[in-house]
């Protein structure tokens, strides 16, 4: 890096990755997290015996080989609720995800400032437009929350900007004066919408608009739907008294099917009731699988195999399948095009839905949109861009910077 550098750090902190970026020279700058990576995964692991917090790909590599300890990924899904601030025993000490987001930007900051040779004493911090949909209060506390992170991480000031909005700036020198664009960010846990004008080379945001809907609750569509009940969700249990039988409690299912709550099934307590399930199971093999994922934690490869297949199903024709091996040798769960997109069919409409509500609030007709510009690796679904289509049908498709384009416009941000 050279000289006249910003002492401001623009930071995309997201729920699935993180980037961070600068304006050096009037230039936008990303800073390279990792093995020359311009984004890491937002993943911890802490050992379960010694060693410091390990972040991004290495959090997950740990995983991958096995490492004894705990993962933890989705973080920033917790602000706002009750379950940043509970403190649980994580690599042999008591903290809170609060304590693990702070860990986490404390160590941006330390990445970007040996990266750059500079001191960061303020943050640009991306935030959603909502994140939680309907909770005003619960959605001011969690950008208070992230607030008290940046400051506890060793940042003097922290301002935030909503993510599709530096998008959108981001995006103008691609649109001609005139234009009016859509900026569509769908990340790991929140939708975002701002519809934006060009006037010469500025950008004027028309309306913004969020829900909090994003490719973690798409993995969790499929993990229900595809993966849970080859361990039993749905099956019966006896009744040990009398005649009949009961379900089997469907919250574990929910749980192990939500990133940010998997590790905490890891629990005694959780691990008997399964154990006291099983002489009474009617499909004991099922009930047997869910034990051995909570016996050998592999909440998170689950995660992952539903993620892949996902992916891999997103695309015309395809069939796939989520490998569970790791679980029993040959288990598989079979995935289609069709059957994600039935999965994901109730989140086509809210998201459609959401956009328009953007639109009527910028006073914008679907015909004027000039320009559809996709951010965030889950607008990378094929339903996203079918409803987008379907929404504003003579518009352009732009999938541009998809995963860069928040922070580079919140480091463009910086410089006003």
């Amino acid at each position: 890096m050279t000289t006249q550098q910003s002492k401001t750090l623009a930071i995309d902190f997201g729920t699935s990755n993180s980037a961070c970026a600068i304006i050096d020279n009037g230039i936008v700058r990303r800073i390279p997290m990792e093995r020359e990576s311009e984004t890491l995964p937002t993943a911890v692991f802490f050992p379960a015996s010694r060693g410091g917090m390990r972040i991004g790909s290495a959090a997950g590599q740990a995983l991958i080989d096995g490492d004894e300890g705990r993962y933890m990924r989705a973080l920033k899904s917790a602000l706002g609720t009750p379950l940043l601030n509970e403190a649980r025993l994580i690599g042999g000490k008591r903290r809170s995800i609060s304590d693990i987001i702070t860990a986490f930007l404390a160590e941006l900051k330390a990445r970007a400032e040996t990266a750059t040779g500079a001191h960061f004493t303020k943050a640009l911090s991306g935030r959603p437009v909502r994140f939680h949909s309907k909770d005003d209060a619960r959605d001011a506390q969690a950008e208070t929350d992230l607030r008290a992170c940046y400051l506890a991480a060793g940042f003097e000031a922290v301002d935030f900007m909503y993510e599709p909005e530096a998008a959108a700036l981001a995006s103008a020198g691609a649109a001609a004066s005139g234009d009016i664009g859509l900026i569509v960010d769908i990340g790991g846990g929140t939708s975002d919408f701002s519809v934006f004008e060009m006037h010469g080379t500025q950008v004027k945001i028309l309306a913004s608009h969020g829900i909090r809907l994003g490719g973690t609750n798409f993995d969790h569509a499929v993990s229900m739907s595809h993966v849970m009940e080859h361990l039993g969700h749905g099956s019966e249990l006896e009744r040990e008294l009398g005649d009949g039988r009961l379900p089997v409690p469907s919250s574990i299912f929910v749980d192990l099917a939500t990133w940010e709550k998997i590790p905490f099934l890891y629990t005694q307590d959780t691990r008997r009731m399964v154990k006291q399930m099983l002489p009474l199971a009617v499909e004991a093999q099922k009930l047997g699988r869910l034990e051995n994922v909570l016996v050998d934690e592999l909440g998170h490869d689950l995660a992952f195999a539903v993620e892949r297949g996902k992916i891999a199903a997103n695309a015309t024709g395809a069939r796939s399948q989520i490998e569970m091996g790791l679980i029993e040798k040959g288990l598989a769960a079979q995935i289609t095009e069709g059957s994600l997109n039935a999965a994901l069919s109730t989140y086509g409409d809210q998201i459609r839905n959401a956009a328009m509500e953007t639109l009527v609030r910028a006073q914008t007709a679907p015909q004027q949109i000039k320009s559809v510009v996709f951010v965030g690796g889950s607008s990378l679904m094929g339903m996203v861009s079918r409803e987008m289509a379907t929404l504003c049908p003579t518009s352009q498709q732009d999938y541009g910077e998809a995963f860069t384009a928040v922070v580079d416009g919140l480091a463009l941000a910086t410089q006003t």
